[in-house]
């Protein structure tokens, strides 16, 4: 899981890791800061009236060791697990910050996740809690204890003075892979690493004190977390506002009352934006940077971000594992919008291979470096096939890299479908087919689609009359998952093509569609 002690060493010695933990950081932060805002939440849709929650650097390394005591008194510790399943409110950070103090790992879980997922997470973690925004939550992970939002347990921060924190090479917290596989791999992040990634992306991206950054993509989203995200800004003394949707309906008013620099959004949010900027009588005109990743973004669209948003788009291209890309501010308009960015570290070390592992032009990208994981958390038989011998992490990523270093995404060598950002693990859609009675064999692929990128479409060989479509996507809402991977379209067939060796022809499944 860990780098070998040389090339950690090294990491070190360049300066990338600097021996801080997230705790380190906030109590820096907060005494540099103090009165600042950090954290900006508009008043909830259901209020009447208020102008919403505004937190100090302060106030947050308050709340957050206050809280972490509370946790504290419910036995909560170093190492232990906690599932955390929030909005974008200031509590979220409030959460992780505590867990951090305790050296308590979070484990990420996006808003969408239902029962199948988050009862899978709190049980291959062993959570020792689980923290959800409400009572109607607890019964996605029953057998785990809950701590709703609202009624968060607090304590005395001199109950922490003689805890032993977390070491700066310990993992700090589990991100969710968009893996192809199955449920989710889990990405264990230490704290130096992520915080290296995150302060390197928050200067990449000019961020400074007087910096606003609007945090519009679910808040546990590796993206909204730190490329730069909420933690960059958190790093460079800038607020960040939280929106509860990215909607342009709720985002641009809040662009134009806490004037907001820079913010990220998916490909096909972008283009709402940009259908929406038109006809908007709100002021974005602080609006600096638009950030845009998760997937693709065709030339095409990323031409339009100047011209109708009067900003500078920035192009990301990363993942959760690790690498992140980016487009530089001051590069020329035909890279950015042409290309997905350069990698952020010096020390990112990347490959293109073919199909042998031989170096080409276009083919699979490898990566390892200061801030890509060695392995999954408890996967080792996994971490064979995805991590090469001497450590490269292989993303599954189909790229060419321009001569200036700049890397082109050209598809994915993985049997993943991303739809509009939301990963999708074919596997995982089609074991929850096979468990209706009347489905006997099923392929999921990624179809085209010209707003969300990608769609999914199920192939499904039947046993005897096919059932209605409408049924099916109930059974999979009743089977507990989340309602972005149920199938947008069902195909009913007698038999799936094959390869030469008899295995399914997932291409020429996709050609049909």
């Amino acid at each position: 899981m860990h780098w070998p002690d040389d090339i950690a060493a090294r990491y070190r010695a360049a300066g990338y890791w600097k021996g801080e933990t997230f705790g380190d950081m906030l109590r820096e932060l907060a005494g540099r800061y103090g009165p600042r805002p950090a954290l900006i939440a508009p008043p909830a849709p259901d209020a009447t009236g208020g102008a919403g929650t505004r937190w100090s650097f302060g106030d947050l390394a308050e709340r957050a060791d206050r809280l972490a005591a509370g946790l504290h008194g419910l036995g909560i510790g170093h190492g232990d697990r906690v599932v955390v399943q929030l909005p974008n409110v200031p509590e979220f950070y409030q959460v992780c910050f505590a867990l951090f103090r305790l050296g308590a790992l979070p484990v990420f879980a996006l808003p969408a996740h239902r029962s199948a997922e988050i009862s899978y997470f709190c049980a291959f973690t062993e959570a020792a809690a689980y923290v959800c925004p409400d009572d109607a939550h607890r019964a996605l992970a029953p057998d785990t204890p809950a701590l709703v939002l609202g009624d968060l347990p607090e304590g005395d921060p001199a109950v922490l003075a003689g805890l032993p924190g977390p070491a700066p090479g310990d993992v700090a917290f589990l991100q969710l892979s968009g893996g192809s596989t199955g449920l989710p791999k889990l990405i264990p992040r230490t704290h130096d690493d992520y915080i290296y990634s995150f302060r390197a992306s928050a200067e990449i991206c000019a961020l400074t004190p007087e910096s606003v950054y609007l945090c519009a993509l679910p808040a546990a989203h590796n993206f909204p977390m730190s490329s730069p995200g909420v933690f960059g800004a958190l790093s460079a003394g800038a607020a960040s506002v939280l929106a509860p949707d990215p909607s342009p309906g709720t985002c641009f008013p809040l662009v134009e009352r806490e004037r907001v620099t820079i913010t990220a959004l998916v490909p096909p949010l972008a283009l709402v934006w940009l259908d929406a900027a038109a006809g908007t009588a709100h002021d974005l005109s602080s609006l600096e940077v638009l950030q845009v990743g998760g997937a693709k973004f065709s030339e095409e669209a990323a031409k339009r971000v100047r011209p109708e948003l009067g900003c500078t788009l920035q192009q990301v291209f990363g993942m959760a594992e690790g690498l992140v890309n980016y487009t530089r501010l001051d590069d020329p308009e035909d890279v950015i919008v042409s290309t997905q960015g350069r990698p952020i570290s010096p020390d990112d070390e990347i490959l293109i291979v073919d199909d042998d592992d031989r170096e080409t032009d276009e083919g699979h990208l490898l990566t390892r470096g200061p801030y890509t994981i060695r392995g999954y958390w408890r996967a080792e038989e996994h971490n064979k096939l995805a991590f090469t011998a001497d450590g490269f992490y292989r993303t599954g990523d189909i790229v060419r890299r321009t001569p200036g270093g700049h890397l082109v995404v050209e598809g994915r060598a993985k049997d993943q479908i991303n739809r509009g950002g939301d990963k999708i693990a074919a596997e995982e859609v089609e074991n929850h087919l096979l468990a209706h009675p009347s489905v006997h064999d099923a392929s999921v692929v990624a179809v085209p689609d010209p707003y969300l990128g990608e769609r999914s479409c199920a192939y499904l060989i039947c046993r005897g009359e096919a059932p209605a479509k409408a049924e099916l996507r109930a059974f999979l809402r009743e089977r507990g998952i989340a309602a972005f991977k149920i199938p947008d379209r069902f195909e009913f067939v007698d038999a799936f093509p094959q390869t030469a060796v008899g295995k399914v022809s997932k291409r020429h499944l996709r050609e049909r569609t």
